[in-house]
């Protein structure tokens, strides 16, 4: 890897693409699915959730637990999630293969249930938490290392935080909900050079954007 490459945050793979610095530690994540658009509600309902346990945590210890965590929850069906109670709550407590914090338990069964309420009100989760998405202009002209560096959230990050939280929602600061945008691809954030961002960019141009009730 040239000093242009590593400069700009790049590496180069064992297959000689150029993608962003990470990508050897979770290179199915990074090459397949950070940034691709999300509207399926129980793949968004996950996300929600496991950027909720991510919070004070590393990102690749939630992610290499994350079959886990999809077997101890229900696959993420959150009108199943919604319905569980103090056994399970019991049961996942001393589930040694997830992350055991109560509060993030009980906030991902809280979440369920305000859920099915967003459904009701939006029509899909999807619907709800895209019309969150930047506008182009609203965007930074290049994303580079110094922008992941001083990055932690942005206007709608804040904006769907405070709306979470007047639903009821838990664990859902606005530092959580900005890497929800990057996860949901609301947002592309792979840095300029990275051969998956204009992969990720065009499964953004062509997505038909989800529209509420």
């Amino acid at each position: 890897m040239d000093e242009k490459h590593a400069d700009a945050g790049l590496i180069e793979t064992s297959d000689g693409r150029i993608c962003c610095y990470w990508q050897p530690a979770m290179p199915d994540y990074h090459d397949n699915e950070w940034g691709r658009p999300v509207v399926d509600d129980r793949r968004l309902f996950e996300k929600v959730c496991l950027e909720g346990f991510h919070s004070g945590m590393s990102w690749q210890l939630i992610y290499n637990k994350r079959e886990n965590f999809r077997r101890a929850f229900a696959d993420f069906d959150f009108h199943i999630v919604a319905t569980f109670t103090d056994e399970d709550v019991a049961r996942l407590l001393n589930d040694k293969s997830i992350v055991r914090n109560r509060a993030k338990i009980l906030s991902t069964i809280n979440n369920a249930q305000r859920a099915i309420e967003l459904v009701d009100e939006a029509g899909s989760l999807a619907a709800w938490f895209w019309q969150f998405e930047p506008a182009p202009e609203d965007r930074p002209a290049r994303i580079d290392p110094h922008y992941w560096r001083t990055t932690k959230t942005s206007p709608e990050a804040s904006r769907m935080s405070k709306a979470l939280k007047k639903r009821g929602w838990t664990w859902v600061g606005p530092v959580t909900t900005f890497s929800l945008m990057q996860a949901l691809g609301l947002i592309n954030d792979h840095l300029e050079g990275c051969q998956c961002r204009d992969k990720f960019e065009k499964a953004r141009q062509a997505l038909t954007r989800p529209v509420g009730l």
